[in-house]
């Protein structure tokens, strides 16, 4: 069988499961050691294996438990309820104010946690209803969160980026300081969209009307205490990294006590909640190492069998193929136009 049909297979085969239900990474995982198989024989679970285990060695992959049960233990804290409600007092009768301010806590999210999906969840629970109530337009409402919330993916600490570092052999701190410029570039332009979008339609973006926004700005400031506790966290993490104090893994754990003594300091620490954070962290840590661990076999095995090669050469078959059907679209139009003339 050629790489092309190859190729077909394994894309059909990935939807198919998923359409069906089955997770991302047993799909990957299943679908790598089945080509494996027919493509090797019982020496393709060798194949798979060291593939795998030549990722999973990696150091870097053990701060992605650290970040995540520190996005946990701050969403149980209240840290993101009292960050948002600071901020949007903090906005004012701003216009769209809200959207706005919604982004702003997102990168800030971004950066205490680097969690795509724990980030998502928070502003769709916090800043959504909050919204809804103000009368914004649902699908502008809606877009901000989406966009906004899939800013952990650059901003650091990023896990993806943690992930990607380990499999490609790239400094993880090169990386994060390389993820920052997009994210806040990224967030800039949202803001600015919210901006000229409620400029233009003032009836998509109303004013907050909570009356502690229309105190004056020097009375207003008060309410940044809320911001205190989240700027210290992110500080004595990304600090501790660019300071050159702690490696990544060590930055994580620095987080994961902090995310504690912030807790402990706003009095939302129980035991039940960090039973509860260390049994999300669990899922979410599961989650994502099987996916690693499909993607990686998958990927590997493909490249074995010449994947690398054949999508190097999809552009210029692409090209081929275009070029190909306006040729054939001319002369249609050539022997149709000459049909027309003779009658």
């Amino acid at each position: 069988m050629g790489i092309e049909l190859i190729t077909l297979a394994i894309v059909v085969a990935l939807f198919s499961l998923m359409a069906v239900g089955v997770p991302l990474g047993a799909s990957t995982l299943l679908i790598s050691v089945t080509t494996a198989y027919l493509a090797f024989g019982s020496n393709g679970f060798i194949l798979v294996t060291s593939a795998v285990t030549k990722v999973m060695d990696k150091q870097a992959l053990i701060a992605v438990p650290f970040f995540v049960f520190m996005a946990n233990i701050m969403e149980r804290s209240g840290v993101a309820k009292e960050l948002f409600n600071s901020m949007a007092i903090l906005g004012g009768q701003l216009r769209g104010g809200v959207a706005v301010q919604t982004c702003v806590v997102a990168v800030i999210l971004a950066a205490m946690s680097g969690v795509v999906g724990g980030e998502i969840v928070l502003l769709g629970v916090i800043a959504l209803p909050q919204l809804f109530r103000l009368g914004y337009d649902r699908k502008l409402s809606i877009g901000v969160l989406c966009a906004s919330g899939s800013l952990a993916t650059l901003i650091p600490p990023s896990v993806v980026l943690i992930v990607y570092g380990a499999e490609a052999n790239v400094s993880i701190k090169d990386l994060f300081t390389a993820g920052i410029g997009p994210g806040i570039l990224l967030a800039s332009l949202y803001i600015t969209y919210v901006l000229i979008r409620v400029k233009l339609n003032p009836a998509m973006g109303p004013v907050y009307d909570a009356p502690e926004a229309q105190l004056p700005l020097v009375q207003r400031l008060a309410f940044l205490k809320g911001l205190i506790l989240p700027f210290l966290l992110i500080f004595g993490v990304l600090g501790s990294i660019y300071g050159g104090i702690a490696t990544v893994t060590e930055s994580a754990a620095i987080g994961a006590v902090g995310a504690l003594i912030v807790a402990a300091a706003r009095r939302e620490l129980t035991f039940q909640g960090v039973r509860e954070a260390l049994w999300a962290t669990t899922l979410t840590t599961g989650a994502i190492l099987w996916l690693i661990i499909g993607a990686v076999s998958l990927v590997g095995i493909y490249n074995l069998l010449g994947g690398t090669a054949f999508l190097r050469g999809m552009p210029r078959l692409i090209f081929s193929l275009r070029v190909l059907t306006r040729c054939l679209t001319c002369r249609h139009v050539i022997r149709v136009r000459v049909r027309l003339f003779r009658q």
